[in-house]
């Protein structure tokens, strides 16, 4: 899939004095249902994340704190966004290899799966995905 495919989506946000809500529903809000939740917190200053390309696997992926950068590249393409607001989520889809880092101190960055954890979806080397990516 092309880079163009990823996208910041912006989420519903409810507002209240009492403080605000925002929710996500299985293909309503995001392109796909929703298998797997998962989290990071507690990256140390300076730390990268990511380094990886999913097969398969389509993600949202949320600020619920703090805030980092996301670079996308789909092997001719590259593009960095800014997640700093827990009601915006950016949309990876597969084939789209991903680096994560200028995470501020006490970020949480959630993400929604659309499949389990397997080993098997990941290339963990950029120079597998790149011949995966453009031997189709």
């Amino acid at each position: 899939m092309p880079l163009e495919e990823c996208r910041l989506i912006e989420l519903p946000k409810i507002h209240n004095p009492q403080g605000n809500l925002t929710f996500v529903e299985n293909s309503e809000h995001i392109p796909f249902d929703i298998e797997r939740v998962y989290y990071v917190y507690d990256v140390p200053g300076g730390a990268e994340r990511g380094g990886h390309a999913h097969k398969d696997l389509h993600q949202l992926i949320i600020a619920m704190s703090g805030s980092f950068d996301i670079t996308l590249d789909d092997g001719k393409n590259k593009k960095t966004f800014h997640l700093a607001r827990s009601y915006y989520g950016l949309y990876v889809c597969p084939m789209i290899w991903r680096e994560i880092d200028n995470f501020s101190s006490g970020s949480v960055l959630m993400v929604l799966a659309s499949n389990k954890y397997t080993e098997d979806d990941y290339y963990r080397e950029y120079d597998n995905f790149m011949r995966a990516r453009w031997v189709k």
